[in-house]
């Protein structure tokens, strides 16, 4: 049985859906602590159990059974986050698990100037000090980021940033399959698996993008962090949203997150999704005349 936690969450209910288009619902089970929004998925055949990460008993009943376990990183800061992941290993251990997949970051540090890939990192380490063995999947930059601020741009004709360096912009609709492809594969036996976009983009080509879907010019505008940092929290950021962004770009200065690897293309069998693909389907089109 694979068992995916998260289900209600958008990455892992895409995963969840991508592999019942592969394998047999009974083969498949949920860890949540949402089970009754998951009616439908129970009705297919799909095993719902609740698990929490502050309840280890619920998350050894729900993982009891699982040849894989796909844990999504939980939806938590710092050392909330890494107390809630060390719970998810611990149960995983006691309920046997044969493998776990853990959705990590190609930027995954300890030193990052991005919270959460401190947060990554310090998993990855959990991981490895597990005894069970697993898979780090280091997902590429979700490009929800750069959506919004392309559809600020689009609205201003600026897209107002610091310095940065290229992304790998990754779609959850590429990284959905890739990771049930490889849930379903027990072959697979690495480590750590890059899942990222084909290609790495910075701000001023995200501002290309944008130009060329609305056949318009989009101005790039460089700002010091400071500035940056007061214009966020003038417009009504709270100070961690304010620290998430500025970190985003800051860890890309350092080139943290800026690789491409071709592995997710492969497993999907296409070429993976663009901004600019992503952008021209979501903006009306009205705004593109």
């Amino acid at each position: 049985m694979i068992v995916v936690t998260g289900a209600v969450g958008r990455l892992g209910g895409a995963v969840v859906t991508a592999l019942l288009e592969r394998l047999p619902a009974d083969s498949i089970g949920v860890s949540t602590t949402r089970p009754d929004e998951l009616a439908t998925l129970s009705g297919r055949g799909v095993r719902v159990r609740h698990g929490s990460y502050d309840d280890p008993a619920s998350l050894r009943e729900a993982f009891a059974g699982a040849d894989r376990l796909l844990i999504v990183s939980a939806p938590r800061h710092g050392a909330a986050a890494i107390d809630a992941h060390r719970a998810a290993l611990d149960a995983a251990r006691d309920a046997g698990v044969g493998r776990v997949f853990y959705t990590s970051h190609v930027g995954a540090d300890a030193l990052s100037p991005f919270p959460p890939a401190v947060t990554h990192a310090t998993t990855e380490v959990l991981l490895r000090e597990s005894g069970v063995p697993f898979t780090a999947l280091r997902n590429g930059f979700y490009a929800d980021t750069p959506l919004r601020l392309l559809r600020t741009a689009v609205q201003t004709g600026e897209l107002r940033v610091p310095v940065d360096a290229p992304i790998s912009w990754t779609a959850h609709r590429d990284l959905a399959p890739a990771i049930a492809m490889l849930l379903a594969d027990p072959a697979v036996d690495t480590a750590t698996v890059n899942l990222t976009a084909g290609e790495a983009t910075d701000c001023a080509g995200l501002a290309d993008v944008a130009a060329a879907v609305l056949d318009r010019p989009i101005r790039h505008v460089v700002l010091d962090d400071e500035d940056y940092r007061a214009e966020l929290t003038a417009a009504g950021v709270p100070e961690l949203g304010v620290t998430m962004m500025l970190g985003i770009f800051r860890a890309s200065r350092q080139r943290h997150l800026g690789i491409v690897d071709p592995a997710m293309a492969a497993l999907i069998g296409r070429p993976t999704t663009t901004v600019g693909a992503l952008l021209a389907e979501e903006l009306p089109a009205d705004v593109r005349t």
